[in-house]
């Protein structure tokens, strides 16, 4: 069976390349006899695809040398835990700002209300299609630190600008959109991603640390969550998710093959404007359900048949997609419609049937809609 066109929000699709590669080692990984699987996270073998994974990580991000980099188990979510237990005590008052611009920023501030006092600095959201002008944003002086997500792949939300926390420590949750266009690491205090929408397959997480940031954790900080031990260890204070490691390692040897961030992010704005110029001139029958100045560059949300969807086309749609080869396709269960996740590993040809598909779609189906519109 041929492999399909990939739309997943995640796991997501993983370039061509590094499957061959990690086919062809399966069995024999640089002729040791073993599968990366099997190799001990203490051997010189693993040592040298770890910190492979980290040199190639810090040309592609430019990360300065008072960062430091760890690789985790647990997920975003086991970081939504990590950041207010290793920061909320940098100040005497535990206390953080949140971002709320979704459903994964709004449940890291759920979860940061366990270790001290959030501050949500929006105003209340009706839904989540917009963040709302900075002169709207209650920031408060004597927050530990700013948090936020930077791309929310639920409701499609993305920051074009990285915000201001007037000297505060920033904490970023770059799950989605890392490594798709260039940033200035500097800005930040800690970053953090799951690597299986951008970087690679579920199981490891990257963790981006000012070096200053280090020791900070309260005293019932899980030793595995503490960062200052973790860079103490080389992420290998407990056995490392080993190949996912390397599978991260292989994607970012492709993105440097590729051209870099800057190759990606030129890819992503052909991508993502292809599918939304499709919606732009539909009059109407499919409809984007996120402002125009926050929409995402990653996860694009959209209705059939108007601003609600109409439940029978959409279902035609994903049928007619799948039939077609094009899966995960289908919206979020908590939001429904559609959503195109438009990661590095898709190519521009690849979003480009799904354009074509779309337009076809279109002319098939619009006097429908205008009749039960």
């Amino acid at each position: 069976m041929e492999r399909v066109i990939n739309f997943s929000a995640g796991p997501a699709k993983l370039p061509k390349k590094v499957l061959e590669t990690a086919q062809k080692e399966m069995l024999n990984y640089n002729n040791t006899g073993i599968s990366v699987m099997e190799l001990s996270h203490r051997s010189s073998d693993f040592t040298k695809i770890i910190n492979a994974a980290e040199s190639n990580l810090r040309e592609l991000l430019n990360i300065p040398d008072n960062y430091k980099v760890i690789f985790k188990q647990g997920g975003g979510t086991g970081q939504f835990s990590a950041v207010p237990l290793n920061l909320m005590k940098l100040r005497p008052e535990a206390k953080a700002d949140y971002i709320v611009t979704g459903t994964w920023s709004a449940k890291a501030a759920n979860e940061a209300e366990k270790y001290g006092k959030v501050n949500r600095v929006l105003p209340k959201l009706e839904s989540y299609t917009t963040i709302p002008d900075v002169s709207q944003w209650s920031l408060s002086p004597d927050a530990s630190y700013v948090y936020y997500c930077s791309n929310e792949t639920i409701h499609g939300v993305e920051f074009s600008d990285i915000p201001d926390p007037n000297g505060i420590p920033l904490v970023c949750d770059m799950s989605s959109n890392i490594l798709s266009k260039p940033f200035d690491v500097s800005k930040f205090g800690v970053i953090f991603a799951g690597a299986q929408k951008n970087m690679g397959c579920a199981g490891v997480t990257l963790v981006i640390i000012r070096e200053d940031l280090l020791g900070k954790a309260m005293p019932e900080c899980p030793v595995t969550l503490d960062y200052k031990v973790q860079v103490g260890n080389n992420s290998l204070y407990n056995t490392a998710p080993t190949y996912n490691i390397y599978i991260l390692g292989l994607v970012l040897q492709w993105v440097k093959d590729q051209g870099g961030v800057e190759k990606m992010a030129e890819n992503s704005k052909q991508k993502s404007e292809a599918v939304y110029d499709v919606i732009e001139k539909s009059n109407g029958f499919y409809h984007g359900t996120v402002k125009s100045h926050c929409r995402s560059r990653m996860n694009v949300p959209f209705r059939i048949g108007g601003p609600d969807g109409d439940e029978s086309l959409e279902k035609k749609f994903l049928e007619e997609t799948s039939k077609k080869g094009m899966i995960q396709l289908k919206g979020h269960r908590s939001v429904g419609g559609i959503r195109a996740s438009l990661y590095n590993a898709l190519s521009i040809e690849e979003a480009h049937v799904l354009v074509t598909f779309m337009q076809e779609f279109y002319i098939q189906h619009k006097a429908m809609a205008t009749c039960q519109g």
